[in-house]
């Protein structure tokens, strides 16, 4: 299967991508901080006292970006676990429509999530919160990046639904789930 939008699951995958390496930079600076500190007291000499505050809090809030951002991306090129022991077993004709089914309820399951984290912000807005660590973070920043991964992870449901259903309708037996390991098989 091809996406329309596979470029914006792309742009959300560089995103999560952008997400891990603040992680990576700010942990190894962190790291890098407290080496000095050792190495100086090693040697005798007092230490910097080089801290970044709240760095735990900014990664936590990084690693819920990475994680949300990269929905979409993985469900398109199939990195999502699927347990698949009993559809692989079904001819085409139920597989399609129980594939159907299958993202039916997951594009409804992902509106409701979608929706309420909208309402989360809204709250978070109108009564101004922020993190309760170190730093003073708006909440409706980090919630904003959970909803731009939701509707992502939407849209690819949405898309991936409507190719099914064109498959369903029009030839049920050239169905098959598009496994990476089915890819490479193709003629």
């Amino acid at each position: 299967m091809t996406f329309k939008f596979d470029k914006l699951y792309r742009l959300g995958a560089w995103g999560a991508a952008l997400c891990m390496i603040a992680i990576c930079a700010l942990v190894a600076s962190q790291v890098f901080s407290r080496l000095v500190d050792a190495l100086l007291v090693l040697v005798g000499f007092e230490r910097l006292g080089i801290n970044i505050t709240g760095v735990s809090e900014m990664a936590s809030y990084l690693l819920v970006g990475a994680t949300f951002l990269g929905l979409a991306y993985t469900f398109v090129h199939h990195a999502h676990i699927r347990v698949t022991l009993l559809i692989t077993r079904m001819p085409s004709a139920w597989r399609v429509w129980f594939e159907v089914f299958g993202l039916s309820v997951a594009i409804i399951l992902s509106v409701l999530l979608c929706y309420g984290l909208i309402t989360l912000v809204r709250e978070s807005l109108a009564y101004n919160d922020v993190s309760s660590g170190f730093l003073s973070i708006p909440l409706w920043i980090p919630q904003t990046v959970l909803i731009v991964g939701v509707a992502l992870l939407c849209l690819a449901l949405i898309e991936a639904l409507w190719m099914a259903l064109r498959i369903a309708f029009q030839d049920p037996s050239r169905f098959r789930e598009l496994m990476p390991s089915d890819e490479s098989d193709t003629p």
